[in-house]
Order: C-alpha cells, then sequence, then structure tokens
C-alpha cells in the first residue's frame, strides 16, 4: 500500500518542480524584454550579465533557424518525459524529470506564442557567462537536470 501511494505523489514532485521553472523562466523572460532589450548590463566584466537576445535556435544558441524542429522535438520529449514520471523512480530521477519538463515547456511557449506560425517564435535569452552563448532559466534548467542525471547514476553504479 505504501509503495502505491508513494507512486501515486512522487510524480507530483515532478510536476511541481516543472510548474516553478516555467513559471520563474517566463517572468524573467518578461523582466529581461522589458529591462535588457538595448540595455545589456555587465555585472563582473565580460565574465556574467544580462541581456535581451531572441534564440531562433537551440538551447545555448545551437541550430540556428531550427526553431520549429527543435520545437517538435521539445513536445515528443515532454511526453516522454511526462509517461516516464510515471514510473517508479528515485526522488533525485524525479527532480531532474522536473526540471528537463519545465525546461522544455519554458522554451516551448517562447515558440508557440511568439512566432508567425506555430512553432517558429524566438526563445528569449537573456542570461551571459563567459565563453557560453546566452542562456536562460529553462536552458538552465535542463543543464542542471543532465548533471543530476549523471550524478545519479555515477552514484548507483
Amino acid at each position: 500500500m505504501r509503495s502505491a501511494k508513494l507512486l501515486k505523489r512522487k510524480p507530483l514532485v515532478g510536476f511541481g518542480i516543472a510548474a516553478v521553472v516555467v513559471a520563474f523562466d517566463l517572468w524573467t523572460k518578461k523582466f529581461a524584454s522589458e529591462n535588457f532589450a538595448g540595455n545589456p548590463v555587465q555585472v563582473i566584466g565580460d565574465f556574467f550579465g544580462f541581456t535581451y537576445v531572441e534564440n531562433t535556435g537551440g538551447a545555448f544558441s545551437l541550430f540556428p533557424n531550427g526553431g520549429e524542429i527543435i520545437g517538435v522535438a521539445a513536445i515528443v520529449v515532454t511526453g516522454i518525459v511526462i509517461g516516464a514520471m510515471f514510473r517508479p523512480r528515485a526522488q533525485l530521477e524525479m527532480v531532474a524529470l522536473g526540471l528537463v519538463l519545465g525546461g522544455a515547456i519554458g522554451n516551448l511557449v517562447d515558440r508557440f506564442a511568439r512566432g508567425e506560425r506555430l512553432l517558429d517564435g524566438p526563445v528569449i535569452d537573456w542570461i551571459i557567462l563567459w565563453e557560453i552563448p546566452t542562456f536562460n532559466i529553462a536552458d538552465s534548467a535542463v543543464t542542471i537536470a543532465v548533471i543530476l542525471l549523471l550524478f545519479h547514476t555515477w552514484r548507483t553504479r
């Protein structure tokens, strides 16, 4: 009985994390568009700052102008992640899946809401960090999820 309750509750952790990531991602993108468009801010020299960039490609500016294909891939990933969340998982895996789901949905909202066609909208990127291409909270969430999953895999081997 206890394991059945855990199986029902664990996806809520992932969905809760996803909801927080999406909300924070959308809020920060709105903030960036209102405050950094045409007015980038360097916090620590060329190492760290904020700007406003419209990214028609993938995470960290990969695959420029590939937005529609990336949007379809994000929809597929979203479905796979949601399905995976309903299988027995360690808590760390559920956290990582929630981060992936939130990141995918956060950028999908831009692709859907900001374009002329269904999934061709540019994603707002606004964080400048060293030599890394400009990115956003959704990109960060997916990156953190990958690190968590690698750590979990290493720890459980």
